[in-house]
């Protein structure tokens, strides 16, 4: 069984346009995010999947493998399927997604991502970490609320599970990191979008919708994301220390 990590980058983000190719640092972002995703002692190859003939070059003169795919994927999913395919994985092939906009994501973590789709026998899994109360009011911050089991019962953009009571309910950011199994990776993206997936705009519900099971591990605390370039500014200063 083969673990590879595939990295969608575009170039057209719509609040940071050329994202993956911001320098500041002296290395490109999606240079930062392969290095990182490196790390982890569980993966086995990087790929950056992009649209963009300006991030395949950048990918390819720092060392790493690019793989062009089509502009007119609706979702980064729909671009990772596509990447898979070209990769030649068998269906038991394992395929984490990591975001581009990652940086600074624990390779820890990534590591029990893949441990924990392999030990579970689910063909999803993902990442959560506590949320404060706050934090949780805010849709962009989306809620997940895990089984016993570890299961994901539902995703949310509204502070769930609702606190009828005010007893202090314990909150959990969904991390947008994945693992599939590569054959249930190219059936999700081949099904039709569900009710819940569009209302809340969470791709992840489609799966829960069509009875699939997710399986979620629970992180000390969630990497910082770059979205804006107030972020992007953070992150370069954080970079910049010795």
């Amino acid at each position: 069984m083969k673990v590879v990590a595939i990295i969608p980058a575009r170039y057209g983000s719509t609040r940071l346009p050329g994202k993956p190719l911001l320098n500041q640092t002296g290395k490109p972002l999606i240079q930062h995010v392969v290095e990182t995703v490196r790390k982890a002692r569980r993966i086995e190859d990087v790929y950056v999947a992009t649209d963009d003939e300006r991030i395949a070059e950048v990918v390819g003169r720092f060392g790493g493998e690019a793989i062009m795919t089509s502009p007119d994927h609706a979702s980064g999913t729909d671009r990772l399927a596509e990447a898979a395919k070209k990769i030649g994985l068998v269906d038991d092939d394992v395929v984490v997604n990591v975001q581009g906009d990652e940086p600074e994501i624990a390779p820890d973590y990534i590591d029990r991502l893949v441990s924990l789709l392999m030990d579970s026998g689910a063909p999803m899994a993902t990442l959560a970490a506590p949320l404060d109360e706050a934090e949780a009011e805010r849709p962009d911050n989306v809620k997940v609320v895990l089984a016993a089991d570890g299961s994901a019962m539902y995703f949310s953009r509204a502070k769930i599970p609702y606190d009828r009571d005010g007893a202090g309910a314990g909150y959990l950011l969904h991390l947008g990191i994945y693992a599939y199994r590569k054959r249930f990776l190219l059936e999700f993206a081949g099904m039709s979008p569900t009710p819940a997936e569009q209302a809340e705009k969470l791709e992840q519900l489609r799966a829960l919708e069509n009875g699939h099971r997710i399986v979620a591990a629970v992180v000390e605390s969630a990497a910082a994301g770059i979205d804006t370039m107030e972020d992007y500014e953070a992150f370069v200063a954080r970079a910049s220390r010795p």
